[in-house]
């Protein structure tokens, strides 16, 4: 479901591209207007970007290693949690 979700958001802003980019006025200078639509461009194709490396699952191994740690780091919050109140529970 998810990689659905980011094929059509990635389909979503290269329409958005295709439609606005010859609307763009790109062609006088270093104008206001002309630096608008550099980084406009420059942000929907990080956009692009970001949802294409979602789908090709570029970083599926980083994302499992990274749950993992998240879930001993989880484990040992507990632990630690667990001996205070053990602690707490002792001293009175």
């Amino acid at each position: 479901m998810k990689r659905w979700r980011n094929v059509i958001y990635m389909s979503l802003a290269l329409i958005m591209l295709i439609y606005a980019v010859p609307r763009l006025e790109m062609g006088s200078g270093w104008t206001l207007p002309t630096v608008a639509g550099v980084v406009w461009i420059a942000l929907a194709l990080t956009v692009v970007a970001a949802h294409l490396h979602r789908i090709l699952g570029v970083d599926e191994t980083q994302e499992d290693e990274a749950r993992q740690v998240r879930q001993v780091a989880r484990m040992r919050r507990q632990q630690w949690l667990q001996r205070q109140v053990d602690r707490q529970a002792g001293r009175k």
